[in-house]
C-alpha cells in the first residue's frame, strides 16, 4: 500500500512539474508591454511548482527507503518535519542553482539533482524568449494595422 501511495505521488509530481514548464513556455504574456507582470507572475508560480514537486519527489524516495540526500553524515529523518524541511530546502538550493553544499545528493539523488538544476537554470531563458517573442509577435501586429 505504501509504494502504491508513494508511486502515485511521484507520478503526480512529476506532471506537475512538467506540466507547469509546459504552461511557461506555451504562455503569452498580454498587451504589448515588453513586461508583463502576469508573466513574472507566472514564472514564479512555475517556480515553487517545480521546487515543491521535486521536493515531493525527493521525500517519497527517502520515505521508501532510497537514500538521495545526505546532510553531515545522513540525512535526518527522526521527524517528518525535518525531512520537509531539508527536502524543500535542498529542492530550492538546487532550483536556483545556488548548491551551497550542506545538504548533498547520492546516489540517484545526483542524477534527478541534475535535472531539476538544468530546468532551473533554463526557466529564465525560456521565460525571456517568450516575452522576447510575443512582442516582436505584438509589434508586428501593430505594424501590419498602420
Amino acid at each position: 500500500m505504501d509504494i502504491l501511495f508513494f508511486s502515485i505521488i511521484i507520478i503526480t509530481a512529476l506532471l506537475g512539474i512538467f506540466g507547469s514548464v509546459v504552461l511557461l513556455i506555451r504562455h503569452q504574456p498580454e498587451g504589448g508591454r515588453r513586461i508583463s507582470f502576469q508573466h513574472f507572475i507566472m514564472l514564479l508560480a512555475v517556480y515553487a511548482t517545480v521546487m515543491l514537486g521535486f521536493g515531493i519527489l525527493y521525500m517519497s524516495l527517502e520515505l521508501l527507503g532510497v537514500p538521495l540526500l545526505r546532510e553531515g553524515k545522513d540525512i535526518q529523518t527522526e521527524s517528518y518535519l525535518h525531512l520537509i524541511e531539508d527536502v524543500l530546502y535542498f529542492s530550492a538550493v538546487t532550483l536556483l542553482t545556488v548548491g551551497y553544499g550542506d545538504i548533498i545528493p547520492q546516489g540517484i539523488g545526483r542524477w534527478i539533482a541534475i535535472i531539476q538544476a538544468l530546468i532551473g537554470y533554463l526557466l529564465p531563458a525560456a521565460f525571456v524568449i517568450t516575452t522576447v517573442v510575443h512582442y516582436d509577435k505584438s509589434k508586428e501586429k501593430r505594424v501590419d494595422r498602420l
